[in-house]
């Protein structure tokens, strides 16, 4: 993670202490928006190039909104020779569209018929997109600059408050104009004003070799206020993939889940944030509907505080629930604590992290089940110099292979925790994955179990001498075990409730059928039994057969398919004659008589007529109250 790196940061100390404080604050109310900005070029190389672009933004649609419907998307088409308007001209009318651009759907909240709309023009991009949209003339290059212009114009005037906007723009061109033209100069000059407004400017390449050197390399370093020696060239293929799959979004300000200081000393503090290795599912939330015409039902709670006088109430009004108290006897006196108070008590530490001591790194066990892991990296928000100081803690416990003891208290009102914070780096192999990229350096914090997370299981019962297994038995099963090794890799399967979620939601809303495997893509069964073919006699010479459990006999079915109700034990014709109800009433069978029979009793030798809810047992005490009644006239 190179955002906390010292080396980029830029000088704290030059400025004045106002405008570090303007620096500092940043707003975590609003929403995020990302722009799309599709080249017109892409369909110089065939229509193919430009309709894999499509289908990335078509990805992105859907998964959009199916992670948040909150967000704003929008898509433009630059480098074209015709300017079309969109489906609402009317929001473009406060909007000055440059010449070559065009505007396809300016910044909204997606909803279905949103996306309907893209799937209906991607149906007609092959036939359609030259003539409607076209390419501009002579060499395909229109002003980068006026459409970075009309991308800030549509951040700018969306209508919502914005948190976090980005605009990605997908081309195979290397440079939008030649380095010693005007248009060049004035291109770069709206990475400053990209830079002032704190927007964040992508490059999408479609193609592998795609070369960042002459323009874009000096545009992304100058809208993002770093050096030109700190970019880095990222893999076009990973960068295609994260716009697909929505993973722009998730930076590591949306993914924070707190902010916190870190106290190693007296007087030594630095300010760290922490985050979820994985979000949890996000499930939609359960509502009341009306029968009638399944419109939602809105609840309101009302607090009503009465004062009686007798039977009369004196007086009656309505509060907040912040506005309660609590109220106990404390001898001959009452006390009474408002929820100001409540909370003044529960509130008395911020949430923090305390520094209790070092351990080598051999004395953590490899894995603990108690709780999933955090990780944590630092920033400058509240107190200036962490990334230094943090940096420098990282790479001293890195070189000496320690970890840190601490006190974690991650929230107010919580109970601290016992953690362990484990120096981690990025991984440096070879295998191209976008997810790889969401950890980076910095602390894993690892919660230690406490006395009640530890369960005393009896081993006894299976590890004893008598289940123990021969030589030979155990060196096949290692055999056995290294032929069906896989490489399992957990973070690329998704989540198998939300997948079958969002499945039937993509069914019934656009008609979309999504097959999504799970585990079964990284499993090969035919493979794994081409492996162990040649074992299974081996198999069946050292183990015995295995005893197939006997299957349990199924229910009778009804004619109708449903299984068939319970018999009667005694029969009707029986119950008709007095003798053999006070047969059973002297045998204690009456509980073998069913409820309508017992019923049938009591109208019929007895004259009485209880209610159909009634049940057994009342209906058993009240014949034999009734028989010795009778036998007692």
């Amino acid at each position: 993670m190179s955002t906390w790196n010292p080396a980029n940061d830029v000088d704290l100390l030059s400025g004045s202490e106002d405008e570090e404080d303007i620096a500092m604050k940043r707003d975590y109310h609003g929403r995020e928006a990302i722009l799309f900005v599709v080249d017109a070029n892409l369909q110089t190389a065939g229509i193919g190039r430009l309709m894999e672009a499509l289908n990335i933004i078509r990805t992105a649609f859907i998964s959009g909104m199916l992670v948040n419907d909150k967000d704003l998307i929008g898509l433009v088409f630059a480098n074209t020779k015709h300017s079309p308007l969109p489906l609402e001209a009317s929001c473009v009318e406060t909007i000055v569209v440059p010449e070559n651009c065009a505007v396809f759907l300016p910044l909204r909240q997606l909803t279905k018929p949103i996306v309907e709309h893209y799937l209906e023009f991607m149906g007609t991009v092959e036939s359609q997109f030259a003539t409607e949209y076209g390419l501009v003339e002579p060499d395909g290059r229109g002003k980068f600059d006026l459409m970075i212009r009309l991308c800030i114009e549509l951040l700018e005037k969306c209508g919502k408050k914005l948190n976090n906007a980005k605009i990605a723009y997908v081309t195979d061109v290397d440079t939008p104009h030649l380095p010693s033209s005007n248009e060049f100069q004035a291109a770069l000059q709206k990475a400053i004003d990209l830079e002032g407004k704190e927007f964040e400017f992508h490059v999408i390449p479609m193609n592998d070799d795609f070369d960042y050197g002459p323009f874009y390399k000096e545009f992304i370093t100058l809208s993002r206020a770093i050096e030109l020696d700190a970019f880095v060239e990222p893999d076009p293929s990973l960068l295609r993939e994260m716009l697909a799959d929505r993973k722009l979004k998730q930076d590591f300000l949306r993914r924070c889940l707190g902010h916190f200081a870190f106290h190693l000393g007296p007087n030594l503090s630095m300010s760290v944030q922490y985050y979820n290795y994985f979000q949890r599912r996000a499930l939609p939330r359960k509502v009341q509907i009306m029968r009638r015409d399944n419109s939602v039902v809105s609840t309101k709670r009302q607090i009503i505080v009465r004062k009686h006088e007798g039977e009369e109430i004196k007086h009656e009004y309505q509060m907040k629930a912040n506005q309660g108290w609590y109220k106990f006897d404390l001898g001959e006196k009452s006390l009474r604590l408002t929820m100001t108070r409540m909370d003044m008590v529960r509130n008395m530490h911020k949430p923090h992290m305390q520094l209790l001591g070092f351990k080598h790194r051999s004395a953590l066990p490899e894995v603990l089940y108690s709780k999933p892991s955090n990780f944590m990296y630092p920033d400058d928000q509240s107190i200036i110099g962490s990334k230094r100081l943090f940096r420098g803690l990282w790479e001293r416990c890195l070189q000496r292979e320690k970890i840190i003891v601490c006190l974690f208290m991650s929230k107010r009102k919580s109970i601290p925790r016992y953690v362990v914070l484990v120096p981690v780096q990025v991984d440096k192999s070879e295998v191209k994955s976008y997810r790889s990229q969401l950890c980076g350096d910095g602390f894993k914090i690892v919660y230690l179990p406490e006395a009640k997370h530890i369960r005393h299981i009896d081993m006894c019962d299976w590890n004893n001498t008598a289940n123990s297994a021969d030589d030979e038995k155990v060196d096949f099963f290692q055999k056995i075990i290294k032929r069906l090794r896989i490489d399992y890799q957990p973070n690329l399967i998704n989540d198998p409730s939300l997948d079958y979620l969002q499945a039937n939601l993509l069914a019934l809303s656009l008609d979309i059928t999504t097959d999504s495997k799970g585990i079964d893509e990284l499993l090969d069964t035919t493979a794994q039994d081409k492996r162990i073919e040649k074992y299974m006699p081996d198999y069946e010479r050292l183990f015995d057969v295995e005893a197939v459990p006997a299957k349990k006999r199924p229910a009778k079915a009804s004619a109708n398919g449903a299984s068939s109700s319970k018999m009667p034990k005694i029969d009707m014709k029986q119950i008709e004659s007095y003798e053999f109800v006070e047969y059973l009433i002297a045998e204690e069978r009456l509980t073998s008589c069913t409820v309508a029979q017992l019923q049938w009793i009591l109208q019929k030798h007895f004259d009485e007529n209880l209610p159909k809810s009634s049940p057994k047992d009342r209906l058993v005490k009240c014949i034999v109250a009734l028989s010795a009644g009778k036998a007692g006239t």
